[in-house]
């Protein structure tokens, strides 16, 4: 039993994450089919309407609860939000450009390309979360700015 807290303890954030970022990247190819599939919209406007679904989620989990960063102070928040979105918005450059370029492009089967651009879009907004948004001492320094320090 102390094994198993142990290792959850060691890898409970990368869990959460990869938890949250399946449902994150099911919150987006779910909506992206309906967009394009029952809907009938076109494939850029319909991948990034999934993106804005799927960001909002994400921000929300990964602030909440795989990162824990509790503050809601305007600043803070405000820049975590801030750098969040932009962080996403490099991703989803990746991701459109990565789907135009196999799909229109070069003709590959489009869902197999949704799937593996996210795969792709995981890792590069995990690296951007973890050392950039939501730092384990910018969490320090935001709760001595709110006087929670001990």
């Amino acid at each position: 039993m102390n094994r198993i807290k142990a290792l959850w303890s060691r890898y409970k954030e990368l869990a959460l994450y990869v938890l949250f970022g399946a449902f994150t990247t099911l919150i987006n190819i779910i909506s992206y089919h309906i967009f394009r599939r029952w809907m009938g919209i076109g494939l850029v406007p319909a991948d990034m309407l999934a993106w804005i679904l799927s960001v909002l989620f994400a921000y929300v989990t990964n602030k909440l609860v795989v990162f824990e960063s509790r503050s809601w102070k305007l600043r803070v928040a405000l820049r975590e939000a801030m750098e969040f979105f932009m962080a996403r918005v490099i991703s989803l450059g990746v991701d459109v450009a990565f789907l135009y370029v196999t799909v229109e492009c070069l003709r590959w089967w489009e869902m197999p390309m949704k799937i593996a651009a996210n795969v792709v879009v995981i890792v590069i907004n995990y690296i951007f979360s973890k050392w950039i948004i939501f730092k384990k001492d910018s969490a320090a320094k935001q709760q001595k700015e709110e006087g929670y320090d001990s």
